[in-house]
């Protein structure tokens, strides 16, 4: 009997970098995939794109994935619609360029749920599944912000450390599991947040490269896991 395609879920996949990840998955794999957003009309633009780029089914999902109550209600509905998720991509988090001295709570607690609390909501919610079929890919998007510091996005830096270090212990208690953890640590990638900035494009990677990076791990042999992936620009951090 013919292997179905991989299912793969994508958080964080209405536009950037998640967009383009969830896009080369469909070209590489023809997979089926779950695309998962808070904003339902570009989830929707996501997955035309998705289905023309040659996925074999694709369903969006609207959903806050820093939200306990609805991640487990997500997982439900993906569950019922394409059973149990075999590349999970947590993409999900936001950036709130505040220096940490003058910073809200609220704020700093917004950036911290978005970027770290969600990894660990949504892994959680499938991992057991993939530990018993002893087989699975988990990513996290971290970020050279989780290698060092830069002035005015303190709470971004520390949600990135944190997801670095979430993924790291996923890795040792699921690796005896056939369950691969790994992390993408991206510098600068041209996505729409980068609009209005001042940078110019060219100055940064493309988004395609970044998403290239995830499924060019995933695509290796089962013995072989790629633990951690760093990429930057050529001419270095932009600042």
């Amino acid at each position: 009997m013919a292997r179905r395609p991989p299912h793969i879920l994508v958080t964080g996949a209405s536009q950037g970098l998640g967009a383009c990840i969830a896009q080369v998955f469909a070209r590489e794999t023809q997979g089926r995939l779950s695309l998962v957003a808070r904003q339902a009309g570009k989830l929707r633009g996501v997955a035309k794109k998705c289905r023309a780029a040659g996925a074999s089914d694709v369903e969006t999902f609207r959903c806050d994935v820093a939200d306990a109550a609805a991640v487990r209600e997500m997982a439900r509905r993906v569950r019922e619609r394409f059973g149990d998720v075999d590349v999970l991509i947590n993409n999900a988090g936001t950036f709130r360029p505040d220096p940490l001295t003058s910073m809200s709570v609220a704020d700093f607690d917004t950036v911290i749920a978005a970027n770290l609390r969600s990894g660990f909501l949504v892994t959680r919610e499938f991992t057991k599944a993939m530990a018993a079929r002893r087989r699975g890919d988990i990513f996290f998007m971290a970020s050279i912000a989780g290698l060092r510091g830069f002035p005015r996005g303190g709470a971004y830096v520390a949600a990135k450390h944190g997801v670095r270090g979430l993924a790291r212990a996923f890795r040792e208690e699921l690796k005896s599991r056939g369950v691969r953890v790994i992390t993408v640590l991206p510098g600068a990638a041209w996505s729409p947040s980068w609009e209005g900035s001042g940078v110019p494009p060219e100055r940064m990677m493309p988004g395609a490269d970044v998403a290239q990076a995830f499924y060019d791990a995933y695509r290796m042999n089962r013995r072989t896991v790629v633990e951690e992936i760093i990429l930057r620009p050529q001419l270095g951090d932009v600042e």
